[in-house]
């Protein structure tokens, strides 16, 4: 009688065990690195992927529902996640400098990029036999350089300095990248309803998902910073909402500028990364652009944490039709394709070796191409879908794992090379 009261006292409620358990994943998960290494715990993330696919271990606890089967709910989660990363980036830059400065981050977009799209699209069509259009839409979501977990690989916050070139490539990167990748997205989706003839979607698809959303997204995303930053330091001048430090303003900003670009129908990346970047122009040496900066990183961080456990909880699921092609193209992309683009693509930018190597390999795949392929499953039939989600769960994987393991090094050996050089 008494044990079974007792029983009855203590019964396990599956809401509160998923809470403690997220919660004791994510400290230890920044904890456990610091045993080892007073430097930034770089190796969280692939804790907490790892740590999320023990969930299935609790009793009654069951995971997030699968991208295969429910990927609206993965498209939100991971948008929000990318959109506050994207602000973020946009904010981190100081000063524009010349155009000689641009020239790394530009050749990766308009170079680097569409070769990796290719040829992950002919791998994926060669190894795995995917379709035109998920050979496509496969280059389009593994293209883009993650805004998200490549934090580590770029410029601090704002005031700080040190915007060294490859920091600065690699950020700029991050910051638009995910947007242009959306044309190649919607290429994969015209594929795929209309079939291989371009005839009746090629019009609309160049003037439409190529120039008229791109565009559309620069201009909402210049507007919104320029107005927000009307709010927040200007008007009005004897009480600006600046001085009360209160970052939640800027944040709603983001999302009305994103959500105003998406009703336009233009790319909202796009346009909360130019929000980022023209905000921080206005009054740049207040202050509250580095509490902003923290405020919002703040955020990015938790949202990140919490995807990456509830990634890590249904990654058992999505890689139970891995086989070998699949991590063929992942192993392919990560040491080889990117790598070879990004070298072909920096030549002649005017940066060292070592540096030119580093923002080559160090292009970080994750929480962005978990977005693309939610996005694009719950837009339209793509065809071999749980194909895709196992190779984008493995690169996802193998990006963090190997990124994440040896960035620290790498800068290293990068500062002691400056400081030599020097």
């Amino acid at each position: 009688m008494i044990f079974d009261e007792l029983s009855a006292f203590f019964a396990i409620e599956t809401y509160h065990l998923q809470l403690a358990f997220v919660g004791m994943v994510i400290i230890l998960s920044y904890w456990l690195p610091r045993l080892v290494s007073r430097k930034e715990p770089v190796a969280a993330p692939l804790i907490l992927v790892f740590s999320g696919g023990t969930a299935f271990l609790l009793p009654e606890v069951s995971p997030l529902p699968d991208p295969v089967s429910s990927p609206k709910i993965w498209e939100h989660l991971s948008e929000m996640a990318v959109i506050v990363a994207l602000f973020g980036a946009g904010m981190r830059i100081d000063e524009i400098g010349s155009w000689r400065r641009w020239q790394p981050a530009t050749r990766l977009l308009i170079i680097a990029m569409p070769l990796t799209i290719i040829a992950v699209a002919i791998l994926g069509a060669g190894l795995v036999g995917l379709s035109l259009a998920s050979s496509v839409l496969l280059g389009a979501i593994l293209a883009p350089t993650d805004p998200v977990l490549a934090s580590d690989v770029q410029v601090g916050p704002p005031h700080k300095g040190g915007e060294r070139p490859v920091r600065f490539a690699l950020t700029t990167e991050a910051g638009l990248n995910d947007g242009l990748a959306f044309p190649f997205v919607y290429l994969a989706l015209f594929v795929a309803a209309e079939g291989m003839t371009p005839t009746s979607w090629a019009l609309e698809w160049v003037g439409i998902d190529v120039f008229y959303k791109i565009l559309v997204g620069g201009v909402v995303g210049w507007a919104g910073g320029r107005m927000l930053g009307l709010v927040l330091f200007k008007i009005p001048r004897n009480a600006t909402l600046a001085e009360t430090g209160s970052g939640v303003i800027a944040l709603a900003g983001v999302f009305l500028c994103y959500g105003s670009s998406e009703l336009v129908e233009g790319y909202g990346f796009i346009a909360v990364a130019v929000m980022g970047f023209n905000l921080r122009r206005i009054e740049k040496e207040h202050d509250f652009h580095r509490r902003l900066h923290d405020f919002s990183e703040a955020i990015e961080h938790g949202l990140t944490a919490l995807l990456l456990v509830a990634f890590g909880s249904v990654l058992p699921v999505l890689l139970t039709n891995l086989n070998w092609t699949h991590l063929a193209i992942a192993l392919g992309l990560i040491m080889v394709i990117r790598p070879l683009a990004g070298w072909i693509s920096l030549s002649g930018t005017g940066l060292r070796r070592g540096e030119r190597m580093i923002v080559a390999v160090y292009g970080i795949r994750g929480i962005g191409s978990i977005y693309y392929l939610a996005y694009a499953a719950s837009q339209g039939e793509i065809e071999q879908q749980a194909e895709l989600w196992s190779i984008v769960a493995i690169v996802v994987l193998l990006s963090t794992m190997l990124h994440g393991f040896t960035v620290g090094f790498a800068m290293d050996r990068l500062r002691s090379a400056g400081s030599q050089s020097g």
